[in-house]
């Protein structure tokens, strides 16, 4: 590889490389040694096209999903079953992983800024800026970049976009699956949000189990479903329809909800 090579976005791939290496060797443990990371459907990436992949998933933090993904996906494209033992792995990751993130976020600091070389989708949020309620156009940029990031290889986004559980899926997601008619790979974590703070940079509880559950593909018809059906298969998919939420009186429904959103408020950016 040619070392000033460049990707779609211009991001020169041997110094993506290099942060995702050392990314990788800096956070490992904490899904290795402080807590445990269960994993199940690895052979199901393996069996992914190398481009034009969506992955869906719900969110508990802001960047220790991400990372999670980033060791789980270069494990099992290296032949791991379930495991991201032995962190070999990492030196030769798969550069054509990006993730769909809020421009604010990756702007939050100098180790976001960071982070955010090594794959992120930058996008305007439509509905939230700096903690106030916003209702504001869908920038064409930002739909054009996370088609270009498909069009390219693998993107995760996160269609609730919120790290607070059962929130609405957001129908851009539905609009960009139509449009891009990529594989459509359903994630469901947990645990993420017990054992760091809401950044995700911080390890706030030890021995945690936390887990990842891939999924086959979804079937969609691109030309026939609506947004709408396209939207609710989601929410079943990543387990946030709001029928998941019947295992719970309705008065336990609230309080769980409510609980969070509190929890994610107390959470403290952890700053460098």
């Amino acid at each position: 590889m040619p070392i000033f090579k460049r990707n779609p976005f211009g991001h020169i791939l041997f110094l993506k490389k290099m942060i995702i290496r050392i990314f990788g060797l800096v956070s490992h443990g904490r899904y290795r040694k402080f807590n445990s990371l269960h994993i199940e459907g690895s052979e199901i990436l393996r069996k992914l096209p190398e481009r034009n992949v969506l992955f869906i998933s719900n969110h508990q933090t802001y960047f220790a999903d991400v990372a999670a993904m980033f060791h789980v996906f270069n494990a099992s494209l290296s032949g791991r079953d379930d495991t991201i033992k032995n962190i070999g792995y990492i030196w030769n990751p798969k550069l054509n992983i990006y993730f769909v993130a809020a421009g604010e976020t990756m702007k939050s600091g100098i180790l976001p800024k960071i982070f955010a070389y090594a794959g992120s989708v930058s996008i305007d949020r439509t509905w939230r800026s700096k903690g106030q309620d916003v209702n504001r156009q869908v920038k064409n940029s930002d739909i054009s970049n996370i088609s270009k990031a498909i069009k390219d290889g693998w993107v995760i986004t996160f269609p609730q976009g919120t790290t607070t559980p059962f929130k609405p899926i957001r129908r851009g997601t539905a609009h960009i699956i139509k449009t891009c008619k990529p594989v459509v790979v359903p994630i469901v974590i947990d645990g993420f949000r017990r054992s760091f703070d809401k950044k995700g940079l911080r390890i706030k509880k030890r021995n945690v189990l936390q887990s990842m559950v891939i999924k086959e593909p979804l079937e969609i018809d691109y030309d026939n479903e609506s947004v709408a059906d396209i939207v609710t298969k989601i929410e079943f998919a990543i387990e946030q329809h709001p029928s998941f939420l019947k295992v719970l009186s309705p008065k336990e429904a609230e309080e769980f909800i409510k609980e969070e959103e509190e929890l994610n408020k107390k959470r403290e950016f952890w700053s460098s």
